[in-house]
């Protein structure tokens, strides 16, 4: 059986947020493997034939080890025809998918890859928090809070170093720590944003500085899955009243 893996992002919450050539993927599987970060939402699209199995992992909770999910994808292969890996966000944005795909070409699988939305930029704006504005920075930086050896990634302490905005995954049970490595940069003062369910219904965010997030963030419950964003940017959401100031004035005139 000529079988195909495909890779396929599912945006970054919201159902809509998703591309047509996923959603056609989605409606022609034979097999769908879906991850907690994937609005269930869109296995509606599949066919009433469509076997759809749920192998998430989150902070704290794995259904299926990475072995045990690309054994899934061997056996599957071996009896159906089209396999939808479909994975939060964008598939190569920490997705794990350079693993799967390894694990399908071995056994002779085709691979395709759909991209989908990033949660890493969708979300931020999602708040109308842009990543770069004219006059503010010129670059962002997209890291993981945590390695795989459960360490904070020494990313955290060059994007700290830079005027960059920093958008940093799956990091909030590293928070204190890194707002720490932060501070350590003469950055206290520096506005964060933590948004938690972004593109959701049940989106919350709390914005404050790298010196006080921390106390913000438990005192508002926030939790997994939630986005870190930490940059001058921030101040630019209107949940913000001080907004305005730091729009520079030539760009003020053109609005």
């Amino acid at each position: 059986m000529n079988s195909v893996l495909q890779l396929v992002g599912a945006g970054p919450g919201d159902p809509e947020l998703i591309t047509l050539k996923a959603l056609k993927a989605i409606a022609a599987a034979d097999v769908i493997l879906y991850d907690a970060l994937a609005n269930e939402d869109l296995l509606l699209h599949a066919r009433s034939t469509c076997i759809k199995q749920f192998v998430g992992k989150r902070y704290g909770c794995h259904a299926l080890s990475q072995q045990e999910i690309n054994q899934l994808i061997i056996e599957y292969a071996s009896s159906h025809r089209r396999i939808v890996r479909l994975k939060g966000g964008d598939p190569f944005v920490f997705g794990r998918a350079l693993e799967e795909i390894e694990a399908a070409k071995q056994q002779g699988i085709a691979v395709e890859v759909i991209p989908g939305i990033s949660s890493a930029v969708a979300v931020p704006a999602s708040m109308m928090i842009p990543l770069t504005a004219r006059g503010i920075n010129e670059s962002f930086w997209v890291t993981t809070g945590t390695t795989q050896s459960g360490r904070i990634s020494d990313d955290i302490r060059l994007a700290a170093r830079s005027s960059a905005t920093v958008v940093i995954l799956m990091a909030m049970s590293k928070l204190e720590e890194i707002m720490e490595v932060f501070a350590s940069y003469g950055k206290s003062e520096t506005p964060v944003a933590i948004i938690q369910d972004g593109t959701t219904p049940k989106a919350k965010m709390v914005t404050g500085t790298v010196r006080d997030i921390v106390f913000k963030a438990q005192y508002a419950g926030l939790g997994n899955p939630a986005i870190i964003v930490v940059g001058d940017v921030v101040k630019l959401s209107p949940a913000l009243a001080d907004a305005i100031s730091i729009i520079p004035s030539s760009e003020r005139q053109k609005a």
